[in-house]
C-alpha cells in the first residue's frame, strides 16, 4: 500500500503570503529605527526608516510588476489574475500597511498621506480578494507609480540630511532636476494616457460581467485623485526650484 505525502496547495500558499510579507517589511522597518539609524535624530528617524521600507518596495515591486505583467498572455484590464500578480499584489498591499502605520503612528495629521495609503490598500486589495480580475491595470499603474522611488528616496534623505551635510546637500541639489522630470513625464504624461485607456475599456463594458462597475470607477476614481495629487506636488516643487535658481541669478548679478 502506497501513501501519499501531503501536499500545500498554491492557494494555501498565497493566503498567507501578504502575512509573511507584512512581517518582511515590518521588520525592516524595525531594524531601519532602532539599529541603522539610531544615531539619527528623533525627528528623522521614522522619515528615514519609511524610505528604507519603500527602498525595498519600490524597484522590486516595478520589477516584479513587469515580469508578472509580461509573463501574462491573457494581458487585458479585464483578465483573470495570475498567480504571479497575486503575489506582487500581496506584496505591495504589505508595503502600504506597514507605511501606513507609520504615518499613523508618527504623522497622524498628515492625512493627505494617510488617505492616500488608504486609498492604495483599496484598489490592491479588492483587485486581490474581492474581483480577481485587473491586474494588469493595476500593477501597471503600480509599475509607473514606483519606477521612479529609488530616486525619490535618495532625493527625499538627501533632503532631510541637506542643513547639517554639505555632501548631502550637493546630492540633493544634484537629483533634483532629473528627479523632477521623470516624475513630470511619468505622472503626468505616461499616467494620465494609460487611465484614458482604462475608462475608454471600462465604460465601453469591455468587463462586464467580470470586473463589477463599483470596483473599476472606484479605482478609477482613486488613482484620478492620485494622479491629480502628484501633479500638484511636482508642480509645487518646479516652482520652488526655479524660484532658487532665479534667486541666485540675482545674487550672482549684484
Amino acid at each position: 500500500m502506497t501513501r501519499t505525502a501531503p501536499t500545500t496547495s498554491l492557494a494555501s500558499l498565497e493566503s498567507w503570503a501578504i502575512l509573511a510579507f507584512f512581517l518582511m517589511f515590518l521588520s525592516i522597518y524595525l531594524i531601519g529605527y532602532f539599529l541603522i539609524f539610531r544615531k539619527q535624530t528623533l525627528k528623522i528617524r521614522p522619515e528615514f526608516s519609511s524610505c528604507l521600507i519603500s527602498l525595498f518596495h519600490g524597484t522590486p515591486a516595478a520589477i516584479l510588476g513587469s515580469a508578472a505583467i509580461l509573463s501574462d498572455s491573457r494581458q487585458g484590464f479585464a483578465a483573470p489574475n495570475t498567480s504571479f500578480q497575486k503575489l506582487v499584489l500581496d506584496y505591495s498591499a504589505a508595503y502600504f500597511l506597514t507605511d501606513l502605520l507609520h504615518y499613523v503612528f508618527f504623522y497622524p495629521k498628515d492625512v493627505l498621506f494617510i488617505a492616500h495609503h488608504v486609498a492604495t490598500l483599496f484598489v490592491v486589495l479588492t483587485c486581490r480578494y474581492a474581483v480577481s480580475h485587473g491586474a494588469f491595470a493595476v500593477l501597471v499603474l503600480l509599475v509607473l507609480a514606483e519606477i521612479t522611488s529609488a530616486c525619490q528616496n535618495a532625493w527625499t534623505l538627501t533632503g532631510a540630511r541637506k542643513d547639517q551635510d554639505a555632501l548631502a546637500r550637493r546630492v540633493h541639489h544634484a537629483l533634483s532636476p532629473p528627479f523632477y522630470a521623470a516624475y513630470s513625464v511619468v505622472r503626468g504624461f505616461v499616467g494620465p494616457y494609460f487611465v484614458y485607456r482604462m475608462i475608454v475599456f471600462y465604460v465601453s463594458g469591455g468587463a462586464r460581467g467580470l470586473v463589477p462597475v463599483w470596483a473599476w470607477a472606484s479605482w478609477v476614481l482613486v488613482v484620478v485623485m492620485a494622479i491629480g495629487v502628484s501633479i500638484m506636488w511636482i508642480s509645487n516643487l518646479w516652482v520652488q526650484f526655479f524660484r532658487e535658481r532665479r534667486g541666485k541669478l540675482e545674487e550672482k548679478i549684484r
